[in-house]
This record gives structure tokens, C-alpha cells and sequence, in this order.
């Protein structure tokens, strides 16, 4: 909902002076490019491991290692690693990271050059380049609010997740043809190069400010700073919201994600051009609810009872598509619930970079990316199972169900997070 108090056309005026401000910000700027072309090689990167592993194992099984060893990681030190980004200075994280995981990356690009690589070097390397992309997430979320400020924090997130979704959907299309033109190894050494690109503009953005318990780090240990911040997540209601909403509503949407594709091939019995369509769905409906998002800034109000709102709809929605009996009629569905997880995650975001004290963010990224790391995998595998039982339709409708459910949980639980503006 839009300020009442404000005239469409003080709206209008304040709009542009908004934006600009947001984008002669050179610091940002920098940032921004560095986040986005990490995103674009890691695809590359993706693309290309994924097909040695199976050219050289012939075995789904073996990328499933892969993947439970990144989650493991992920689970045991990404509150270490928030930790770690509360106590040291930031843009020399963010630094370190894209410089150590450049020239991992370039290891891993020579190994799978190499005949008879062995399968755990490879899973080593990996799992250490995970390891390191733990340290520069939390830095470089936290540090977003203080780069922008208040006031752009909602623009600036907004592009931050426009940016994610365009690079994500671009560099799996030229990836692809990347790894057939030249190969899975110069593909991974791309990403590679986009790491060293990426240092070189965190360092040209100059220095971010550091955070409070950087300066008195010394006075207490990182055990202490971690109890700390596990115990805010424990006591505070938006950091305790955002813990509960984020990695639950993930779970839902991408065994939902998974679904929808099953039931594209078994059950809409969707062409070449309509598969790619609803591949195409969700990525433009995030692009449009954050669009918007971006658009009115800081005009919208009540922003909890949107969130409430769009999670409550979430779930009808899979129980509608559910029921679709051809792509046609399941496409526009599909973009509406872009739309509507664009606006559920996006705007916890960004309360929780307001809410929550800047030196604390660190910790609370740190674990929230714990979560939304192994959450979410955890439902894939049940959902997968069973849909193998039971049909990819029947658990749409039940994974709308349950997700109906737990939003009015939410609604009544999450009272704080409800009646935020």
C-alpha cells in the first residue's frame, strides 16, 4: 500500500531523485558488479561440474556427494563464518574470499583437465570453495546498508535480487553453449576469472565502514560473540521471524519449483517452447515483483501485512495449479507465484537489514544461509520421493495445503513481523 499522506504527484518527483541518488553511488555500483558477475560465473561453473561428473562417473549418485557435502558445510559453519564477519573488517572478507576462491576455481579447472582426476580431489576442492563463499555472503549482506543507507536499502536490495535472477538465468543459457564451444574446464576457469574481476571491484570501491564489534573485537572471544548472536536470534522477534519464514518458505518453493517441471512433462505434456516458458516463469515474476519493489521504494506501507498477504496466496495457488490440465492454463499461475515469493522474500530482507543492529547482521546472515541452505534440500528429497508414490499433482495440492497452513500460522505467530510498516 502506498503512504496516503504523500500526493501521486510528490511521489512521482521524489521517485527519480531516489533512483539517482542510488545509482551515483559509485560504491554501490561496485558492489553491485562484483555480486552480479560471481553469479554469472558460478553458473559456467555449475554447468561444467556437473557434466564431468557424470561423463566421468556415469553416476547421478556421485553428484548427490557433491551436493551433501556443500550442505554440510553450509549447516556447520555458516554461523562461524557470520561471526567471523562481525568481528573483521568486511571488504577485506569479501576480498580474501574472491581471491582464494579465483584461484581454487583455477585448481579446479586444471584437475578436470587432467585424465583420471581422483573423484575426492575434486569433492575437496568443491567443498573448500563452499567454504569460503560462507565468509563472503554474510559480509557482503551486511555491509549493504551501510554502503546505501536506509533510506536506498529497499531499492538497493531489490536490484541486488534482480541482478542475482538475471545473471542466474543468462549465464545457464550461455554457459551452455560455452561448455560445448570450448570445454568443462576453460568454463570452470571462467569462473575463475569473473572471482578475480569480482576482487578487483570490491577493492576499487574503497573502504566500507566496519562494525562496532571489529573495533572491540579483542575484548571478547569469537565464543562469546557467537553465543551472542545465537542468542539474538533466540530473544529478538524480527531476526526470530525471519529465521522461522525464510528457510520454511524456500522448502515449500522449490519442491513445489520441482514439481511444476514434473508435471510439465507427465502431466501438461508441455512442448520444447512451453517447458521453456514456465522454466522462464519464475525468474520474470521475481523480476517483476522486485521491479515494483524498486519502483515505489519507500512509498509502500504496511509492509508486513504484505508479506502476510502474499504468503497466504502462495498456497492457493499450488492447489490451483494442481489441478491445471495443460501448460496454457498453468503459465500465468506460475508467474503470479514469482510475483508473490518475490514479495515475501524481498521484503523479509529488507526488514531484517533495518531491524536488525549492523553489527549483528553478520551472525544473522551467517545462520540464516544455514538454513536456507540445507532446509530446502531436505524437502526436495520428500517431496521427490513421494511424488513418485503418489503423482507430482497429488503433492502439489498437498504441499499447497500444508503451505496454506503454516502461513496462518504465521499470521497469528509472527504478530511483530505482521504489523510492521
Amino acid at each position: 500500500m502506498l503512504d496516503a499522506q504523500v500526493s501521486p504527484a510528490e511521489q512521482a518527483a521524489e521517485r527519480p531523485k531516489a533512483a539517482a541518488a542510488l545509482w551515483s553511488n559509485k560504491q554501490f555500483l561496485f558492489i553491485l558488479g562484483a555480486y552480479i558477475l560471481s553469479i554469472f560465473g558460478n553458473s559456467f561453473h555449475n554447468i561444467a561440474l556437473n557434466l564431468w561428473v557424470l561423463t566421468e562417473t556415469g553416476s547421478a549418485k556421485m553428484m548427490t556427494v557433491i551436493l551433501v557435502c556443500n550442505l554440510a558445510i553450509a549447516s556447520l559453519f555458516g554461523s562461524i563464518a557470520g561471526t567471523f564477519a562481525d568481528r573483521v573488517n568486511r571488504r577485506r572478507i569479501m576480498m580474501y574470499s574472491d581471491l582464494l576462491r579465483c584461484v581454487v576455481v583455477f585448481i579446479i579447472a586444471l584437475c578436470i583437465s587432467l585424465p583420471e582426476t581422483p573423484f575426492f580431489v575434486i569433492v575437496l576442492l568443491t567443498g573448500f570453495t563452499t567454504f569460503l563463499g560462507l565468509f563472503e555472503s554474510p559480509a557482503m549482506n551486511a555491509s549493504l546498508i551501510n554502503i546505501v543507507g536506509k533510506e536506498h536499502i529497499q531499492r538497493a536490495t531489490g536490484l541486488m535480487n534482480i541482478g542475482d535472477n538475471i545473471s542466474r538465468t543468462v549465464g545457464f543459457a550461455v554457459g551452455g553453449i560455452f561448455v560445448a564451444a570450448f570445454g568443462g574446464s576453460w568454463a570452470i576457469a571462467f569462473d575463475g576469472f569473473t572471482f578475480l574481476l569480482s576482487f578487483i571491484l570490491v577493492l576499487l570501491a574503497g573502504s566500507f565502514p566496519s562494525p562496532k564489534t571489529a573495533k572491540t573485537a579483542a575484548a571478547k572471544s569469537f565464543k562469546q560473540d557467537l553465543i551472542k548472536g545465537l542468542r539474538f536470534i533466540w530473544t529478538d522477534a524480527f531476526a526470530k521471524s525471519v529465521i522461522i519464514l525464510s528457510p520454511t518458505l524456500m522448502l515449500f518453493f522449490t519442491s513445489a519449483l520441482m514439481l511444476t517441471q514434473v508435471m510439465a512433462v507427465n502431466v501438461w505434456r508441455a512442448d520444447p517452447f512451453q517447458f521453456g516458458l514456465i522454466e522462464a516463469c519464475i525468474p520474470l515474476g521475481y523480476m517483476l515483483g522486485a521491479g515494483m519493489i524498486v519502483a515505489f521504494g519507500t512509498k509502500f506501507q504496511k509492509r508486513g501485512k504484505l508479506i502476510m498477504l502474499n504468503l497466504l496466496l502462495m498456497g492457493p495457488a499450488y492447489m490451483i495449479l494442481s489441478s491445471s490440465a495443460s501448460a496454457a492454463s498453468a503459465i500465468p499461475v506460475i508467474l503470479i507465484v514469482g510475483v508473490m515469493f518475490s514479495f515475501c522474500t524481498l521484503l523479509i530482507n529488507i526488514i531484517l537489514r533495518l531491524e536488525v543492529s549492523e553489527e549483528l547482521q553478520g551472525r544473522v546472515f551467517g545462520i540464516l544461509g544455514s538454513f536456507t541452505s540445507v532446509v530446502p534440500s531436505l524437502g526436495l528429497i520428500a517431496a521427490s520421493y513421494f511424488a513418485d508414490i503418489y503423482g507430482a499433482d497429488s503433492m502439489m495440492l498437498v504441499i499447497g495445503m500444508m503451505l496454506l497452513f503454516f502461513a496462518i500460522l504465521v499470521l497469528f505467530g509472527l504478530k511483530k513481523l505482521r504489523k510492521y510498516n
